[in-house]
């Protein structure tokens, strides 16, 4: 009786993913996956001891693995969310952990050819919630205008209809993709698509220049233009935790934040937090 009681006691428990052990589980945000894998390599190649696992899925994804116990980090692309917070307090007691890990211009992605080279905030607008159909409307070729986003769980997706569309719905016509990589490819093989996301991810597109304002200057996702805040289309890219870190978690937290983590944003393309 006594080891019935055991094991239905211990089913009861939380599941934790083994980080006491050296190994450190990352889930969450595809706009993540390039640099979480290689923060993941170089941290892994100085210290053999440490297993780093780093796997994609969305920001919803990512957070819910986090509320579920099954992973130590989830990578996000936006703010975690009231209710997600809930589920924390809920089952472990606690609001969570939000560490800011780097800086990301979203970008809107056009095809090489596509000669329309800036468009305003209100335009972008227009184009996703299908009151712009056609590139003629904004200074491009008479041709219908092919929508490439992403998929709901995607915290690029929640970041882009909260502060581009302003909270309307996508156009029916909008072609989900699994991953910013899927846009990316999308739009280099459709000459008339647009898609979005993160500016680490620019191979056979060409990102525009975004303008607040019908009448304001244009400016394109560089670091200088985000850091300046002229850009009009930036946020943070988090990692959250159930609690504060210790051990190997902080560890591996405090090097991604320290001056060596933060190169590597540079060099994958991202932007440091500082």
């Amino acid at each position: 009786m006594k080891k019935i009681f055991l094991a239905l006691a211990l089913l009861a428990l939380p599941m934790i993913a083994p980080a006491q052990r050296g190994a450190i589980t990352v889930k969450g945000s595809d706009t993540m996956v390039i640099l979480a894998q290689r923060w993941a390599e170089i941290y892994m190649s100085a210290h053999p001891d440490i297993t780093i696992q780093v796997t994609g899925g969305g920001s919803g994804t990512g957070l819910s693995a986090l509320q579920n116990g099954t992973t130590d980090i989830a990578n996000a692309s936006r703010p975690i969310k009231p209710g997600e917070r809930e589920k924390l307090k809920q089952r472990f007691n606690s609001l969570g952990v939000e560490v800011k890990a780097a800086r990301d211009g979203l970008s809107v992605y056009v095809h090489e050819s596509n000669p329309v080279r800036e468009l305003s905030l209100d335009q972008i607008k227009s184009i996703y919630t299908g009151e712009i159909t056609n590139w003629k409307t904004v200074g491009g070729p008479d041709a219908k205008i092919v929508l490439y986003s992403r998929e709901n769980n995607s915290g690029t997706y929640v970041y882009f209809k909260d502060y581009v569309l302003r909270g309307s719905d996508y156009a029916a016509a909008c072609q989900n993709l699994p991953g910013t990589a899927a846009v990316v490819n999308g739009v280099a093989r459709d000459r008339n698509g647009i898609g979005y996301g993160g500016a680490a991810y620019s191979k056979g597109i060409r990102s525009i220049g975004v303008r607040k304002e019908a009448g304001s200057p244009a400016y394109e996702p560089t670091e200088a233009n985000i850091r300046s805040g002229n850009y009009p289309i930036s946020r943070f890219l988090y990692m959250y935790l159930r609690e504060k870190p210790t051990g190997v978690i902080k560890d591996y937290i405090d090097w991604i934040i320290s001056p060596a983590g933060q190169e590597i944003v540079t060099s994958v393309g991202y932007f440091p937090v500082r």
